[in-house]
């Protein structure tokens, strides 16, 4: 409120001196609500002249359908702030404060600072473009990554597109290595979320407790360690976009609830706080195991199961798309001469040959690994992809091949042994999921004896 308590003082002449000092637009009325007095940033933001203002009333400035912060000073004696207006012919938006002015215990007019924020839009418009962009350069994974032609994942290629234009929570499932997180990363980038985080969570990398704290946060003090301030937890960190929750087997029954309460009533508890934070937050969950097995042995919540399964999605095994092998391969030969600085140009009939005829227990991910590692055995000068760089592959054709003639005729205890041994130590292999150390401690041998077995039988 401005107050002027005696009578020989020009306060024209007072909020002239001040009007020229502020880049803020100014304009006064008086008590009839008519213009006797703006600066030049008035004009600048307005677009309104010093003469074509003066004289009219407070409404002249400003779009149909606006309230003057001028006339509510007026009716009501009391200053306004932070008020929303749009001003003509500028077209551009302001916050305007206004407060009245009183001499000598009369009102006498209203005051008016208005604070141009169209600039500011514009900057925080191209900087959540510029926040866009670099999101979509520094996705993982982008849709055209999803390589093939086969009929599978052509039929998974459309439920990920429609699961993109819906909000539902996705469940994917699949073997390991199949690709879980370039199609989640997919959904993700298709959707109105894009240009918002994607936030990727490791459940079994992570403790029960540790999980917990990352999903939904922490507030100071709630646990030694925890850090001054409290911390934002994942599902805030993902808030208006996605969080990819693979192996969502792994959490404990106890998360399992809080995540139920998060997908039930959009909103989340840190560890230690009593206070509900909302969240708008896509939730696509991954996992390589049977959840409605989970189900009946009491591992998994039967109603966050079916939340989670409002859109269910299988990826389907390598061994079952062997004829996207070729697409594949050229694309990771592509990837690694990147990465190696290699110009590898093909791949023979017969190595190719061999690579379709693997089953791919590691799918897609083997399958990459197997043409990373056939590049690094090249040598600098070749540049054709051929048997005698897929050692591992090609001894095991080998040995397929040489057990097939001993079956044809009478097998020798040897190779009755071999042939038993390598089977156990595959099969023991797999229920650890590819764990070397776990699968020698197993097996009661050394890492380095199961190293030469996994060689000499082929096993990768």
């Amino acid at each position: 409120m401005v107050k002027i308590s005696f009578n020989s003082i020009d306060y024209q002449g007072l909020l002239e001196a001040v009007f020229l000092a502020t880049q803020d637009a100014i304009s006064v009325v008086d008590e009839k609500g008519e213009h006797i007095l703006v600066n030049p940033a008035y004009t600048k933001i307005t677009g309104i002249e010093y003469d074509e203002i003066i004289g009219k009333n407070a409404y002249y400035d400003i779009e149909e359908g606006e309230e003057s912060v001028h006339m509510k000073v007026l009716s009501t004696r009391k200053p306004v702030e932070n008020t929303k207006l749009k001003l003509k012919p500028s077209g551009k938006t302001v916050v305007a404060q206004a407060a009245p002015i009183i001499v000598n215990g009369q009102m006498k007019g209203s005051v008016a600072v208005l604070h141009d924020i169209s600039t500011i839009k514009d900057l925080t418009d191209k900087l959540e473009e510029a926040e866009k962009k670099l999101r979509q350069l520094t996705y993982k994974y982008k849709p055209e990554d999803i390589i093939g032609k086969s009929k599978a994942i052509n039929e998974v290629r459309k439920l990920i597109e429609k699961a993109a234009k819906v909000p539902a929570t996705v469940l994917l499932r699949g073997e390991s290595g199949t690709g879980k997180e370039l199609f989640a990363n997919s959904i993700h980038a298709q959707s109105p979320r894009s240009h918002k985080n994607f936030v990727r969570v490791n459940c079994a990398a992570l403790s029960d407790s540790l999980l917990e704290s990352e999903l939904f946060g922490y507030d100071e003090g709630s646990f030694t360690g925890a850090l001054k301030g409290g911390k934002k937890g994942l599902f805030e960190e993902a808030n208006k976009g996605t969080i990819f929750l693979d192996e969502i087997s792994e959490i404990s029954l106890n998360t399992q609830a809080k995540l139920l309460r998060v997908l039930q009533e959009k909103e989340i508890m840190r560890v230690g706080s009593n206070k509900n934070i909302p969240v708008d937050v896509r939730v696509i969950a991954a996992t390589n195991t049977d959840l409605s097995k989970a189900v009946k042995e009491g591992k998994f919540r039967e109603d966050l199961f079916y939340r989670l399964s409002i859109l269910p999605i299988f990826i389907p095994p390598l061994r079952e798309r062997k004829e996207d092998i070729p697409l594949l391969v050229k694309n990771f030969i592509a990837k690694f001469n990147d990465e190696y600085g290699r110009n590898i140009v093909d791949i023979t009939d017969e190595a190719l040959k061999i690579l379709q005829d693997h089953d791919w227990p590691g799918n897609v991910r083997e399958l990459e690994n197997t043409i990373g590692r056939a590049i690094i055995y090249m040598n600098i000068n070749e540049k054709v992809i051929d048997t005698i760089h897929l050692p591992h592959l090609n001894k095991k054709k080998q040995n397929t091949e040489v057990a097939v003639k001993i079956d044809e005729g009478a097998d020798t205890l040897e190779s009755v042994l071999e042939k038993t041994e390598a089977e156990y130590i595959k099969k023991i292999y797999m229920k650890f999921n590819k764990n070397k150390t776990r699968t020698a401690k197993e097996l009661g041998i050394s890492i380095r004896s199961l190293y030469y077995k996994m060689e000499k039988y082929g096993i990768s």
